[in-house]
């Protein structure tokens, strides 16, 4: 007979934690490509912000494309 302490260890995290970590991600992603893009705005004298906004759409593309992938890997 199998121990049944064994099966708690196994079982996969609650589908919660693991969407809660996916939106810390999709956050922290996007909040470092507006960082990159304020840097490069700041550092190239760029007034029109346009590297802030070309790194913060970049960045929340790069977001939902990972966001999207992970939700597929979790329902296979």
């Amino acid at each position: 007979m199998e121990d049944p302490s064994k099966e708690k260890k196994q079982r996969p995290f609650n589908p919660f934690i693991r969407f809660t970590g996916l939106a810390l991600q999709m956050g922290l992603t996007i909040y470092l490509g507006s960082l990159l893009g304020s840097y490069l705005d700041d550092t190239y004298s760029n007034q029109a912000g346009l590297y802030t906004k070309i790194c913060t759409l970049s960045a929340v593309f790069l977001s939902i494309i990972s966001v999207i992938r992970q939700v597929t890997r979790f329902q296979k």
